[in-house]
């Protein structure tokens, strides 16, 4: 039996995976933000007072709390063997300086292993290892802010995981951790297939994944994953797992329409939010069906496969509703990026608040949590955190 059980977006969440912020996020800059993938820099101790009330509202509806730095120094605590190699590859990775290397090694090899997680995670200054150091660029290794969004390294699809190969470089290290949690860690070796694996080329991200239901996995074919991923995804999931057929829908490749649940999210059995775009704009979109032997157009509306799949009616609820100014506003500060711990209830910022309005009268149970510093990072509840288990809907 595998301790993955992922079958829907809305069945009640059992166990989540989540990362608390750390020095990640005080060790950006105004110049490093582009090279980083980040828009803005929270204040860390208002982020984390935040980010833990995410985490009290998901254990006071008693979901089990996992945190991926902890999960992996637990790795290395039970398969001290595996320490050796963990820093080598993160520093291949990381791609230290040779100049560097052998300090940064014996720096980080005299932490305890959750402070040496947390200091990779963190990033490490020249400053750090040599107070006189007057080099231009401050880093020996970057930190990783994105590693707060726990919904893109890896996706949880039925009973296996998708390990991605992410679209950037710059992210493409927070995917160590969880292939070393998953292929070592106590709670999970032997019992978690992967679907895909990190070494693959082609580009795939946990935002653009929802499992649908047990038939049925969508997936954006967004600016950070490709078809050719989801392609050679689907060779193997629906092969090895109970899902029949993937169905891709082709996103504009802009930042705006970055990953499909930044636009467009599942919270019950009946009913989805949505950025108007997504409806209004259809003639830029395009609906394939994927399964293992071809992928073929749909030439159907969103709306009529929405129907085909869950067998009723889809309510579509617009962010921001009928207003485009607050529609604009809500979506960039994730309104459509709410988290479903269980049928019709759900996650959400409390900044949003014209979509939270909609989403009540439209019979939607709603958790609030402060924002103003996580959402600087341009991602909600569902991008911090990756389900590991949750009941069939």
């Amino acid at each position: 039996m595998s301790k993955i059980k992922v079958y829907s977006e809305i069945g009640k969440l059992n166990t989540v995976l989540i990362h608390r912020p750390g020095k990640e996020i005080e060790n950006l800059t105004p110049d490093l933000l582009e090279r980083l993938l980040f828009d803005d820099i929270p204040f860390l101790k208002v982020a984390q007072e935040e980010h833990d009330k995410f985490a009290a509202t998901l254990k006071e509806n008693g979901v089990n709390v996992l945190y991926i730095e902890v999960l992996m120094a637990e790795t290395l605590d039970q398969h001290p063997e595996l320490r050796d190699e963990f820093i080598d590859k993160f520093i291949s990775e990381a791609k230290v300086d040779a100049a560097w290397t052998d300090r940064y090694r014996a720096y980080i090899a005299k932490m305890s292993n959750l402070d040496m997680v947390k200091e990779m995670i963190g990033g490490t200054m020249k400053i750090d290892l040599d107070e006189n150091n007057k080099e231009e660029y401050p880093f020996i290794t970057d930190p990783l802010p994105n590693i707060l969004f726990q919904r893109d390294p890896f996706a949880s699809a039925g009973e296996g995981i998708v390990l991605n190969h992410m679209w950037s470089v710059t992210r493409n290290r927070e995917t160590i951790f969880p292939e070393y949690v998953f292929k070592h860690h106590n709670d999970f070796a032997g019992e978690v297939p992967f679907w895909y694996n990190r070494e693959d080329n082609s580009h795939i991200e946990g935002g653009d994944v929802m499992v649908l239901n047990e038939d049925t996995l969508v997936i954006g074919i967004s600016q950070r994953t490709e078809m050719k991923a989801v392609e050679k995804l689907a060779k193997v999931v629906l092969a090895k797992d109970k899902f029949k057929q993937i169905i891709a829908l082709d996103l504009p490749k802009s930042r705006a329409y970055m990953h499909l649940d930044t636009v467009f999210t599942n919270i019950d059995h009946d009913k989805f939010i949505a950025h108007p775009l997504i409806f209004d704009d259809m003639d830029k979109f395009k609906v394939y069906k994927v399964t293992a032997e071809k992928t073929e157009l749909i030439n159907k509306p969103l709306a009529d496969v929405l129907e085909d799949l869950i067998g009723k009616t889809p309510i579509i609820i617009r962010c921001g509703g009928n207003d485009p100014i607050a529609a604009g506003r809500e979506q960039w500060n994730d309104g459509t990026n709410v988290l479903t711990i269980k049928p019709g209830v759900v996650i959400a910022y409390e900044r949003n608040w014209k979509t939270i309005s909609l989403l009540k009268e439209a019979g939607v149970t709603v958790y609030t949590i402060p924002s103003s510093e996580l959402s600087r990072g341009r991602g909600g509840p569902r991008c911090m955190s990756m389900p590991l288990d949750r009941d069939k809907a």
